[in-house]
């Protein structure tokens, strides 16, 4: 597949038997051309895989050495960092990266897509938004044979190459950490259930709670967009709950720290009257008071890894097809927002 021939504007006007002059003028939005003719010049292209030529002096040797880059959010530490672990491997192997941001839109991560397809990156690493359903606007990458590395937000379905962590085993150790702390009523503060991460993590607090006989509270559950609105929102709604929850797990060092604030100005004591957990070991857990327990998510090291097996498999070390799951490590950072007066 990766070294199918290069579809050309010769090829489109083959099949659509018009001339070549026509098909560039359509493809350039050139109003000369009915909307017709456009609409089938632009549907053949994307059919047939035409990538338009940005990247000309390139083309004999079928690569740009550019590798494209889709992420949901940029305004996360957690995100700075797999950046910085993918530049940091792309560069040492000569690639320059393209970056694009959903803003969480999946209509907006399926224009990245296409844009990068016709930049003619030689591969992809991307992270999906919070409501992308599928993974149709990757089809073309996947009919032309250019690699794709999923990281953190992906779809599980055994034919993609995904760097994860395992969420699950996360939520679960984050949960039972707060349940060995004494807390007996546990809300979880999380984003949509749809997506691989959120859903994962929810399944591990399930899982201790059971574990530990401890009946899931349905009521307890807070489904937010992460952002610092929905922090004091869930805070707001916290306060409100009779009985209190005694411990929250928050799969958000950001909406934790924004919960710690907002729950000390209503005069709740943390970790004596709730204790908190979040999640990404994000900068801003050291600096709130009290200092926050985290799950470390080692973003730097998922970048460097996402990047290194697509580069890898560029240059013909190793194969992602072979590959399917990669698993970085993960684990408890203990500090004060969870140890309840007394326990150890």
């Amino acid at each position: 597949m990766a070294n199918e021939k290069e579809v050309t504007i010769y090829d489109i006007a083959k099949k659509l038997k018009i001339s070549p002059a026509t098909v560039s003028r359509g493809l350039h939005n050139n109003p000369a051309i009915s909307k017709i003719t456009k609409k089938k010049i632009f549907e053949t292209a994307e059919e047939m895989g035409y990538r338009t030529n940005h990247f000309a002096r390139n083309l004999r040797q079928q690569q740009t050495k550019t590798i494209g880059v889709i992420m949901h959010e940029l305004n996360s530490s957690f995100m700075t960092s797999v950046l910085a672990g993918i530049e940091k491997i792309t560069t040492e192997a000569g690639y320059d990266i393209i970056i694009a941001h959903s803003s969480e839109s999946a209509k907006k991560e399926a224009a990245n897509a296409k844009n990068l397809f016709h930049k003619r990156v030689d591969g992809l690493i991307a992270s999906l938004a919070v409501d992308t359903a599928d993974l149709d606007h990757y089809k073309s990458f996947i009919n032309k044979g250019i690699p794709i590395v999923f990281f953190d937000r992906v779809e599980q379905n055994g034919n993609n190459t995904v760097v994860i962590i395992d969420n699950a085993k996360c939520g679960y150790i984050a949960t039972k950490h707060l349940i060995d702390q004494g807390c007996k009523r546990i809300a979880h503060i999380t984003s949509s259930l749809t997506r691989n991460v959120y859903s994962e993590r929810y399944k591990g607090y399930q899982q201790a709670l059971a574990e530990n006989k401890i009946k899931i509270d349905e009521s307890l559950l807070i489904i937010s967009d992460l952002s610092e609105k929905a922090g004091i929102e869930a805070a707001a709604q916290i306060l409100k709950m009779k009985p209190r929850p005694d411990g929250i797990f928050i799969t958000n060092d950001f909406v934790a720290a924004v919960c710690i604030r907002t729950l000390k100005e209503a005069g709740i004591k943390i970790p004596e009257d709730i204790a908190i957990v979040g999640f990404n070991n994000d900068a801003i857990g050291k600096l709130i008071e009290p200092a926050l327990t985290t799950i470390n998510y080692p973003g730097n090291d998922m970048g460097e890894i996402a990047a290194r097996n697509l580069i890898n498999h560029l240059k013909g070390v190793s194969n992602l097809e072979q590959t399917n799951t990669i698993i970085v490590r993960s684990d408890l950072v203990i500090r004060k927002s969870s140890l309840k007066k007394g326990v150890s």
